[in-house]
């Protein structure tokens, strides 16, 4: 298992529920070296991955972040007749490069906003200063989740492109961007697992990417996430036929076959459902409250689809939620280190995933933006927000913030919904 935070905690905690398992993580964290043996090898580097999972052996290797995919880890597997559950470099394109993924969607007639892809700064300025209405300028490479702005003025956009390719605060990820009309709508995010032109959905999920309350701040990996989201009747139809199947038939006929989990943000506009963006992995935290819910053996399940077998999908009643509890600050400027408490407080019925922390001086302490995932499980919607929350009360850091509307405010589900979202069927 590779990567180091919480959605890998949740990986490897989902993994190791199928028994007779040995699971080694590269890198790992404090929580998942509970589970696995965790090996100091970068999640990057990855002759020294392929190395590893050869030397010992490795059946199968799950891949958590997206940048060791982008740099063609399973493509350096497969040299080696090792199995992973994820994409090749080329197919990753479809979240390592976001003109990429609009341009394939045009090529294809995939429902997406308009756009256009700049790499003059100039250029972009200009556009944005002629466009009539509001616009979304993204950085067109890997930002962490924090490449985008929705500009509600000319003046916010220019801002934008500035920061993202004159004063690179993303890096070389900022080199190119992609201006595109703002849809308006409720977002959802639908998952599936994919071989080929073969697609099966799993439980679609609402996130919650803005830093504050009532959706306002920022946006940021992640601050929290509920599954099953509601979905009009008939919508998840029109995602499976109109999006998910459609992109993964345009990959493979183009010469990039999909492999793994590909994750779409959607936004439910008035005219149907439009791609907001494609990732080549799990979400993080959409992973923490989709496992929990899903049945049998997960390890068997990805064994199935990197076979190019049908895997048994069974999904569990009720609703999860997520609350991510951050470091002081985040996603801006934040500082880390600080001793953490209250972890043996929290009811066992609740799981905690660890994302960013360390051991120093034999204390567990912060060394994240995002420090921990609290995943409360129930009946209802409810049920399931009220166990998180429940989880988040015993924990203490300095200068902890999370989102208290989780499930609860601008997005929260009407209960007589949650019926109709489990495993993709109205």
């Amino acid at each position: 298992m590779v990567g180091s935070g919480g959605r890998e905690h949740a990986l490897a905690w989902r993994l190791a529920q199928g028994g007779g398992i040995q699971i080694y993580a590269t890198p790992g964290n404090p929580g998942i070296a509970s589970l696995a043996t965790c090996l100091p090898v970068a999640q990057t580097d990855v002759a020294a991955l392929a190395s590893a999972a050869a030397d010992l052996g490795i059946g199968l290797t799950v891949v958590g972040p997206e940048a060791p995919l982008a740099a063609g880890l399973a493509d350096a597997f497969a040299a080696q007749g090792l199995k992973v559950f994820g994409p090749s470099a080329a197919a990753a394109q479809i979240e390592a490069s976001k003109a990429f993924a609009k341009s394939l969607m045009r090529r294809w007639q995939i429902p997406t906003a308009d756009f256009k892809a700049f790499d003059d700064s100039s250029d972009a300025i200009s556009y944005v200063r002629r466009s009539s209405g509001r616009v979304v300028v993204k950085a067109d490479g890997l930002a962490a989740g924090k490449g985008v702005v929705v500009a509600r003025t000319a003046a916010e956009a220019e801002t934008a492109v500035a920061d993202f390719m004159v004063r690179r605060v993303h890096g070389p990820a900022g080199a190119r961007v992609v201006i595109e009309e703002c849809l308006d709508g409720e977002e959802a995010s639908v998952l599936a697992l994919v071989c080929g032109e073969r697609v099966w959905p799993l439980v679609p999920v609402q996130d919650y990417k803005r830093a504050g309350d009532g959706d306002n701040g920022p946006n940021t990996g992640g601050m929290g996430a509920i599954a099953p989201a509601p979905l009009p009747g008939g919508l998840m139809g029109q995602v499976i036929d109109q999006i998910l199947e459609p992109v993964a038939a345009a990959m493979a006929r183009e010469g990039r076959p999909y492999t793994g989990v590909l994750y779409a943000g959607i936004m439910v506009t008035a005219d149907g459902p439009k791609v907001l963006e494609f990732n080549c992995r799990f979400g993080d935290p959409e992973a923490q409250v989709i496992l929990p819910l899903l049945q049998g053996s997960f390890a068997d399940i990805l064994l199935d689809v990197v076979d190019g077998r049908t895997p048994p999908l069974r999904w569990s009643t009720g609703a999860a939620a997520c609350v991510v509890l951050a470091s002081g600050g985040y996603p801006g400027h934040y500082r880390t280190g600080f001793p953490i408490a209250g972890l043996e407080q929290v009811p066992q019925d609740i799981r905690v995933f660890h994302a960013g922390t360390a051991v120093a001086d034999a204390r567990l302490v912060t060394a994240g933006g995002r420090v921990f995932n609290a995943v409360g499980l129930g009946p209802t919607l409810e049920g399931a927000v009220s166990r998180a929350y429940a989880g988040v009360a015993p924990i203490l850091f300095d200068g902890m913030q999370y989102r208290s509307d989780i499930g609860r405010g601008i997005h929260t589900v009407r209960q007589a919904e949650l019926a109709s979202a489990p495993g993709g069927t109205e």
